[in-house]
């Protein structure tokens, strides 16, 4: 998307949130390994930039990755495998 497509960028703000409502149950139970996959696809080497300023493009993950609902669901299983690494 580029930034002068207003509609596009806001009904992108709109329903991401939606769409993470929609999986919580799923981000509940295994939300530290999908998101760890996630970002791992997001970022990995020769993929696009998620927000490319040069060219005035911003990709939709971009609204899933600084999501503060995403990580606020995600947080039950990443405490749950910090504690279970450290008990070993």
């Amino acid at each position: 998307m580029r930034y002068e497509e207003k509609a596009k960028l806001t009904t992108a703000r709109a329903l991401v949130p939606v769409a993470i409502f929609v999986t919580s149950p799923v981000l509940l139970i295994a939300g530290a390994p999908v998101r760890r996959r996630y970002l791992r696809y997001v970022y990995r080497d020769a993929a696009p930039l998620i927000l490319d300023e040069k060219q005035g493009r911003i990709s939709l993950h971009w609204f899933v990755v600084t999501s503060p609902l995403l990580e606020w669901l995600c947080r039950p299983t990443e405490s749950l495998a910090r504690l279970i690494s450290r008990r070993g």
